[in-house]
């Protein structure tokens, strides 16, 4: 079998055993699927689409697309996947970040740069870092301003820590730091920002069963009180890791925004706004200590 006719045989295998995956781009998938077995550039596989592959590639191209035809998401079977303008690595023990996020990023580094015009430098908690997506982006930004920054991340999950860390000397952030901590266990300091994009979802809530988060780590997704707890332990205990006049930024289920604001008012918490995401969902909520 030849590339061309392995590219016309994946698409339609995946279309015919993903039907229920709004998202799926059988193309764009086969593509790199090919790419990662082949080591052949998107470019190289389309100009040379009539070589043939080995008895060895197509074994492991067969193998590779029965666990997409599944559902896995790619991002676990290449083992990585691009957020804000880096290349992370990704594991079953994390979430596979989303462009959602990028929001809070994107906030992030707005009231980042505000603290250094105030402060000339800025320190920067991320809890439940994951890949460390969040920190290594915010990281990054700052380091192309030559900014002053520090920056911690935190996580439950000793694999995940681990990928953080991987991921920071990856794309040469290594002066991020990250550590094993349940929230704010084991933080011994004050910190001019806490970002966060803590479990929210409801585990009654049927879209665990769907798509990409059946794959997921359900440590990283469920909350308890329909979603809220994590929400609100984040929001109850941040004030002691802050310094004065110190911001909170959360991620959090396009319909909980509401309820977000409401907990940060009742806690005392100041200039209360959320912002929507990029498909005009509430998505992130910010505010201030007095």
């Amino acid at each position: 079998m030849n590339i061309a006719q392995w590219i016309v045989y994946a698409k339609q295998y995946l279309t015919e055993n993903l039907t229920n995956d709004p998202y799926l781009n059988a193309k764009t998938d086969s593509y790199l699927l090919l790419q990662f077995v082949t080591g052949y550039s998107k470019l190289q596989l389309m100009a040379f689409n009539d070589r043939e592959l080995s008895k060895e590639n197509c074994e492991k191209l067969t193998a590779l697309l029965e666990r997409r035809a599944k559902g896995e998401p790619m991002a676990y079977i290449l083992g990585e996947t691009e957020f804000w303008s880096l290349n992370l690595k990704v594991s079953p023990d994390t979430l596979i970040p989303r462009p959602d996020t990028e929001m809070l990023v994107e906030h992030a580094l707005n009231v980042a740069k505000e603290k250094i015009q105030q402060k000339g430098k800025v320190s920067i908690l991320d809890l439940g870092t994951g890949t460390g997506a969040i920190a290594l982006a915010i990281a990054d930004e700052l380091k192309k301003c030559g900014t002053k920054y520090r920056i911690l991340g935190v996580d439950l999950v000793a694999g995940a820590v681990a990928l953080a860390r991987q991921n920071a000397e990856q794309n040469d952030l290594l002066d991020v730091e990250f550590q094993q901590s349940s929230w704010f266990q084991n933080i011994t300091e004050h910190f001019d920002i806490i970002v966060s994009n803590p479990p929210y979802i409801d585990p009654q809530d049927p879209h665990l069963q769907q798509g990409d988060v059946r794959f997921e780590p359900l440590s990283a997704l469920i909350a308890e009180d329909q979603g809220y707890a994590d929400l609100q332990k984040i929001i109850a205990k941040a004030p002691q890791f802050l310094q004065p006049q110190g911001w909170l930024l959360l991620e959090h289920g396009w319909q909980q925004g509401k309820k977000v604001r409401s907990f940060l008012t009742e806690n005392l918490w100041h200039s209360v706004q959320t912002v929507k995401d990029y498909g005009g969902n509430e998505r992130v909520t910010l505010a201030r200590l007095k």
